[in-house]
């Protein structure tokens, strides 16, 4: 049970966010390019013949826009329709820099496979005769990851779902679904994940080890990020920083951006603050020098404050202008201490992240715009699980931003409200308005008699519960007298 992780290496998640990368439009040019290189280095190092098919084929390749009318050929990966979300960037590719299609070194990387199949059966066949069923697992696993290397889909699903049935080793099945969920992830099948997390987490529950439980926990997070549940993400992706090693699914410095942006979105503003302002982990990544350095010591815990109240930082705070401690581009390369992390992580500047956190939590609303925006630009465009949904993301920060301050007042100057935000009365009032008609906000917006003054409506809960119970009162008695009725009418057909 508490044996090594197997099966965790392939297939390379950082090739799916390279994909993305090279059809983003609002990637760089040298981003393009980089992207494009490391795709075709890791195509001819790990012979990906069925991989560089599915990207570059002039008919069938995805990364063609010509392939859109394509049949299906047999043996190819999935279509394009049932990929495209979460591997490109858009529908319609139009990436300036291209993955040209080369035949022979397609035919020469399929030979280089093909030669690898023959070694496997060999092996198997021996095994077969000659040795036990361990040995059979072994060369049958071996198969399994060669088709999860070279990215076909469908055939290293088949091969893992064999191996998965013909162990009994509890630890190896939880290792199998997890490589299965990460090819779900790989090419962005989020049915695939979902099935496959609620199977690892059924495993999991018969008696799964500590370290598997932990490593679960990450996957489920990230699953659920790609599927908009930020709410039930936050939680899972926050208890991961602590105990994090599973660097075959992304970078600790990957996981830090979706918690707190998970967190930062969903939290209550106590748990906001127990779990993301003051937690050690972030505190380590995002807090100026001396906040690094309390929470690398352990001087400083999670919890929430003894002053947290929401009106003392819901109110614009004065000190609105001046600028947070900028924080410095951190490389997260040592916080891992796993051997099995593939590379060393690129240096991450998350001032933008550590200035949302902040201004949000403080009231320094005309901050919390700008972070935003800068946000949006460095993760959110750039990512590809946070780029489905980051009109999503941007819309229910700006509501989280004025729930807050509207619920520290009864009467709030429409002028006063956008000065504070550094936005203009009218794009203040539309974008208030649309919260307002789908019930987001309980106020209203006055800019006649008022003025240009927004009055807010705080429900009253216990006058709530006694509409309620009226409802519902009303609901249960209209029953009984349409069963009343139901019951007389038999009654008197039986007399």
């Amino acid at each position: 049970m508490g044996s090594d992780p197997q099966y965790a290496k392939w297939p390379l998640l950082p090739l799916a966010q390279q994909v993305f990368t090279l059809t983003n439009p609002y990637a760089t040019k040298t981003a393009q390019e980089t992207a494009a290189k490391q795709l075709q280095d890791a195509i001819s190092e790990h012979k990906m013949a069925p991989f560089y098919r599915y990207l570059a084929h002039p008919i069938d390749g995805i990364l063609n826009s010509v392939g859109e009318g394509s049949s299906h050929v047999p043996g190819k990966l999935p279509s394009r329709k049932n990929s495209l979300v979460g591997m490109i960037a858009t529908r319609s590719p139009t990436a300036s820099i291209n993955l040209p299609w080369d035949e022979a070194l397609y035919e020469s990387l399929k030979a280089d496979n093909d030669r690898e199949l023959e070694e496997f059966q060999k092996e198997e066949d021996e095994a077969v005769e000659k040795a036990g069923d361990t040995e059979i697992q072994a060369a049958q696993g071996k198969r399994a990851e060669f088709w999860a290397r070279v990215g076909d889909k469908e055939k290293a699903i088949s091969a893992y779902e064999d191996v998965f049935e013909k162990t009994g080793i509890l630890g190896t099945k939880i290792d199998l679904a997890l490589a299965i969920i990460r090819m779900g992830l790989f090419y962005g099948d989020k049915h695939l994940v979902k099935k496959h997390v609620e199977r690892a987490k059924t495993l999991v529950e018969t008696g799964g080890d500590w370290d598997r439980r932990n490593r679960l926990k990450a996957y489920e997070g990230l699953s659920l990020l790609t599927t908009r549940s930020y709410n039930l993400a936050a939680p899972l992706l926050l208890d991961s920083l602590s105990t994090f090693t599973s660097y075959e699914l992304c970078t600790y410095s990957n996981l830090v951006i979706y918690a707190v942006l998970a967190g930062s979105v969903s939290l209550k503003r106590v748990d906001f603050k127990s779990k993301v302002v003051d937690a050690p982990e972030i505190r380590a990544i995002l807090g100026d020098g001396e906040d690094k350095l309390l929470a690398l010591t352990g001087a400083i815990s999670a919890g929430p404050g003894a002053d947290d109240e929401m009106a003392d930082a819901a109110a614009p705070n004065p000190s609105s202008a001046t600028p947070s401690a900028k924080v410095a581009v951190v490389n997260l390369t040592t916080l891992g201490s796993s051997s099995d992390q593939p590379e060393a992580e690129m240096a991450v500047d998350f001032g933008p992240l550590a200035q949302l956190v902040s201004s949000l939590y403080n009231g320094r609303y005309k901050l919390f715009f700008q972070a935003l925006a800068l946000v949006e630009e460095q993760f959110l465009n750039l990512d590809r699980y946070l780029h489905e949904h980051k009109g999503w993301f941007i819309r229910e920060m700006r509501l989280r931003a004025y729930q807050q301050l509207l619920q520290s007042y009864r009467v709030v100057g429409l002028d006063s409200m956008a000065h504070d935000f550094g936005v203009t009365v009218d794009f203040l009032d539309r974008d208030l308005a649309k919260f307002i008609a789908a019930g987001r906000i309980p106020c209203t917006i006055d800019r006649v008699a008022g003025h240009g003054v927004i009055e807010t409506n705080r429900p009253d809960d216990k006058n709530k519960q006694y509409q309620d119970v009226v409802r519902q009162g009303d609901q249960l008695i209209t029953k009984l007298q349409k069963y009343g009725q139901a019951v007389r009418l038999r009654g008197s057909e039986r007399a």
